[in-house]
């Protein structure tokens, strides 16, 4: 990897951003977050020196800015993703087009390093509006930049997380916990290890065109995870089974916290494809649950945070 060079992290303030960009800036790279609000992303600036990390206003919509964020980049990273529209059309014009756009952009500026994140699940024989649109989004950077590299996470954990978080603040707030599709399996990565990966992706010449599948060490069931949050939160909440048709219909009320393309998507196993390389081909270890999430799930601990000793909380960044 070249010390020094550009790269650009287009969705750089997310969960998952913040992580890539600590790590680009501590390799010496001059990083652009382009996101769509500059303004929340300034906190990003203190992982670097004066300078070195610079918020960038760039919308995956519209070429301009997408050319103006590609610009003399050594690296570009895009992480561009949503899990529920808020317009009809979004999962396409961001999924889809946008990292075609943002591909056919850096091809265009002479980029040498591109990685697209994905997501396992993405087929065009998804019954998800979701999933489909991350297989066209890779088909369109692959057509674009072949030698990107894919990289397809589970569902992601780590200390701001909107998974483990959901739902151990569900468990504080609620008498039961509700398990739609109990029996559906998912492998939880830790966010330090998908962001690993994308800079052994950018050092390893393996990588280049290539796809990863990244799953972390355990694969578990909703209900097993569900069951795993209570514990870790010392809550006794009984597991609740929903019924299909009661999961469609609260996935057809606005506001709900679920959408029926979700539901779709968690009908479905969320685990890498042994077929495909991972994080042991990158040479990560996979971090298991066990050695993260109890700590921050500590604050929805019935009765309050536990006092923990020093060495109980550590956790890799």
């Amino acid at each position: 990897m070249d010390s020094y060079s550009v790269a650009t992290v287009i969705g750089g303030s997310g969960f998952l951003g913040r992580y890539i960009v600590k790590r680009l800036a501590a390799e010496g790279h001059v990083v652009r977050a382009a996101v769509r609000h500059p303004d929340r992303a300034l906190f990003l600036k203190t992982m670097g020196r004066v300078g070195q990390v610079v918020p960038l206003y760039t919308n995956v919509t519209d070429d301009a800015s997408v050319a103006r964020a590609v610009e003399g980049a050594a690296i570009v990273v895009n992480l561009v993703g949503i899990l529920a529209e808020r317009r009809r059309g979004d999962f396409t014009r961001l999924q889809a087009e946008g990292a075609g756009r943002v591909a056919r952009h850096a091809a265009a500026a002479g980029v040498r390093h591109l990685v697209q994140m994905s997501a396992i699940g993405a087929s065009p024989d998804s019954p998800a509006r979701y999933g489909r649109t991350k297989a066209a989004g890779e088909q369109a950077v692959r057509a674009a930049f072949p030698a990107a590299t894919v990289l397809r996470p589970s569902i992601v954990f780590g200390a701001e997380d909107q998974f483990f978080n959901r739902f151990g603040h569900l468990a504080m707030l609620a008498p039961v916990m509700p398990v739609i599709a109990g029996s559906s399996r998912f492998q939880p990565v830790y966010v330090g290890d998908v962001a690993d990966a994308v800079m052994q992706a950018l050092t390893r010449p393996e990588a280049a065109g290539a796809v990863y599948e990244l799953g972390g060490p355990k694969i578990m069931t909703f209900r097993e995870i569900l069951g795993w949050i209570l514990a870790q939160t010392g809550r006794h909440n009984p597991l609740v089974t929903v019924p299909p048709a009661a999961a469609r219909l609260l996935a057809a009320i606005p506001f709900s916290g679920l959408t029926a393309d979700q539901l779709l998507m968690l009908a479905r196993d969320n685990v890498a494809d042994p077929g495909l390389p991972g994080l042991t081909e990158l040479g990560i270890l996979p971090t298991p649950i066990e050695l993260v999430v109890p700590a921050y799930l500590e604050r929805y601990h019935k009765g309050g945070p536990r006092p923990q000793a020093p060495e109980l909380v550590a956790k890799r960044t």
